[in-house]
């Protein structure tokens, strides 16, 4: 019995550590593709230190195509405010956004995902950022992309039509609440964003 328990474990554990090893080569075939296709963007980088199970999730997903939270946008109308919906799966502001279906491209799976947490058009600009976020867990580690996409609100008046039933609320913030996600990431690329605008009307 201890002999069987044994070998189970360490397939176990063989199988975790080829699931981060490949996950993370997706990871980076899915990163050059980006940037060798967006310029001009803001790179960060985020570290979580997940549960086992947590970390079997998010590699699983990456091994799909290298981003373990899908793609969001980062929508704003010109007088600075960002558009945020609540999640209620994490209690937080969040930008809208969610994974991409079977061969549907980033940029395709933001706006679709807009459009359902949101009801707003935008006209879309590029990559606005790009995050590397990094999962630990006791002696494994991994890690995927967060692109999200900057785009111009045509329409503004919000309406949420969430399939997922996870969104309830979306909100336009000039001062972001203290309970949204990456609210230091997002409040640095506005103030980029408002940088570039003022400059451009100005030459």
């Amino acid at each position: 019995m201890g002999t069987c328990t044994t070998a189970l474990s360490m397939t176990t554990v063989d199988d975790l550590w080829y699931l981060a090893d490949t996950a993370a080569q997706q990871a980076e075939q899915t990163y050059h593709q980006l940037t060798e296709r967006y310029d001009n963007f803001h790179e960060f980088e985020t570290i979580k230190h997940v549960s086992r199970r947590r970390f079997r999730t998010v590699a699983s997903r990456i091994n799909r195509n290298g981003a373990p939270y899908g793609a969001h946008t980062l929508t704003f109308r010109e007088t600075g405010e960002i558009l945020l919906v609540r999640h209620e799966g994490v209690d937080l502001w969040v930008l809208p956004g969610g994974q991409a279906t079977d061969n549907e491209e980033f940029k395709e799976a933001a706006k679709r995902e807009l459009s359902e947490e949101a009801g707003v058009d935008a006209e879309y600009q590029g990559l606005g950022m790009l995050g590397t976020i990094r999962f630990h867990t006791n002696e494994y580690s991994t890690w995927g992309v967060l692109p999200l996409f900057e785009a111009r609100a045509s329409t503004t008046t919000l309406r949420v039509d969430d399939p997922d039933g996870e969104i309830s609320a979306a909100e336009w913030y000039s001062d972001l609440p203290a309970d949204t996600r990456d609210r230091e990431q997002l409040l640095a690329w506005r103030d980029r964003r408002l940088s570039e605008t003022t400059d451009a009307e100005l030459s």
